[in-house]
């Protein structure tokens, strides 16, 4: 039995797991948060800096839950110092304020 080729493959999406809200969501839907080797917390913009990196969805509630408890010193392996955590929340709060709906 031979099967009919249904044209080109779809595309692996990497999947990764959003640190405040625990769902799952394709790799470039979420904002990528990194350690650096200089053992800071920052923004990584192109989710391709070195260093170990967690996922947020870009909505404040999701921040503020990683932001709060150990949730990121867990995912970070680290603890961050206040001028990240401030740096973070500064960026938080440019985010929606709650998960908008998609059409």
């Amino acid at each position: 039995m031979t099967t009919t080729h249904q044209g080109p493959r779809p595309r692996h999406v990497p999947q990764r797991t959003c640190i405040g809200c625990r769902q799952a969501e394709g790799k470039r839907a979420l904002i990528r948060i990194v350690r650096t080797p200089e053992e800071r917390i920052t923004v990584d913009p192109t989710g391709k800096a070195n260093g170990r990196g967690a996922y947020l969805h870009a909505q404040r509630p999701c921040w503020e839950k990683a932001l709060k408890g150990g949730t990121m010193r867990n995912a970070l392996k680290i603890t961050p110092v206040r001028e990240d955590v401030e740096a973070l929340r500064a960026f938080a709060m440019a985010l929606p304020a709650e998960e908008s709906e998609l059409a």
